[in-house]
Parts: C-alpha cells; sequence; structure tokens
C-alpha cells in the first residue's frame, strides 16, 4: 500500500494573519500553500509541522508557541493513503519568511486567514476550512482532536471560528 503521513502548519502572527506561500513545484499547477510537509519517523505532528516550518521558511522553533494539532484528515479521492494533521501554532513577535527552497516556493506573504489567496493547495484549503469550523471539501473526511472552545490557540484577530 502506498501512503504518506503529512503535516500543514497555520502560523498565525500577532497580527492573526496565517503565512502562505506561491506553489510552483514542477509538474504541478501553481497553488498557495501553507507550510508543512512529512512526517518522519519519531516526530509527533507538532515536531514535523515545526521542522517543515523551519526548513521552508527559515523561521526557527523558538519563534513558535502554542503549537497544537487541532485536526486529522485523511483524503479519500487519491490513490494513496493521504492522511495529513493540521497543526497551528502563534508566533512570539512579527517574523517574515525567507526563500528556502525556491525551486518549491516563488514567495512567503502574511495574509488574512478568512480570504488567502487563491488558488488554494488542497491539503491547505482543507486545513483553512477546518479552521473556520466549516466543513471538509470533497474528498477529505476530518477528524478534530480539539473541538470547538477547547482551551488554546483562540482567535486573537477574530477571524478564525474555531479555537484549539
Amino acid at each position: 500500500m502506498n501512503g504518506v503521513v503529512g503535516v500543514g502548519a497555520l502560523l498565525l502572527d500577532p497580527a492573526g494573519r496565517i503565512l502562505i506561500g506561491r506553489r510552483v513545484k514542477p509538474g504541478e499547477p501553481e497553488t498557495w500553500c501553507l507550510p508543512g510537509g512529512h512526517v518522519e519517523p519519531g516526530e509527533t505532528f507538532e515536531e514535523a509541522a515545526v521542522r517543515e516550518t523551519a526548513e521552508e521558511t527559515g523561521i526557527a522553533a523558538d519563534a513558535l508557541h502554542d503549537v497544537r494539532a487541532f485536526a486529522v484528515t485523511l483524503r479519500t479521492d487519491a490513490p494513496a493513503v493521504a492522511v495529513t494533521a493540521c497543526v497551528a501554532a502563534r508566533l512570539r513577535e512579527p517574523a517574515e519568511a525567507r526563500l528556502t527552497e525556491p525551486d518549491v516556493f516563488a514567495e512567503w506573504r502574511w495574509a488574512d486567514p478568512a480570504n488567502p489567496p487563491r488558488p488554494l493547495y488542497p491539503a491547505s484549503e482543507t486545513l483553512l476550512a477546518l479552521w473556520h469550523d466549516r466543513p471538509a471539501p470533497a474528498g477529505w473526511t476530518a477528524y478534530p482532536t480539539n473541538p470547538p472552545g477547547a482551551a488554546g490557540l483562540g482567535d486573537p484577530a477574530g477571524t478564525a471560528g474555531r479555537t484549539v
């Protein structure tokens, strides 16, 4: 069986904006994507999200706090099993991302989570839907790990429908 276990990272800056990158990976359509990638053996979802964020954006682990998984998704319309954990984190202070993988990302920007640039990478679209307490798009099944109202990140900018 082929499959992948991944993470998507929803990084919130102090103003409540999310970090999103213009994905230009060869062989794929151009989309906007949250940081993320594969979970390595021995990692938790949160550790994988922090590592992938550092690798893709140059934003180090010590710049983040309140790192928490808030849902797990299963891609049900793909030929291979794909499980993705949705992880949210706050930045301690404003930061700028660097282009550390220019063959994959052409730019990073901070955006309003309620109105991100489009088109979105499918896993990022799903993660943002769940963050806003909307149903997962067709082809995805979501398993929330922290119900709305649970203690956690909250919504400092008043833009997310979910508290993790």
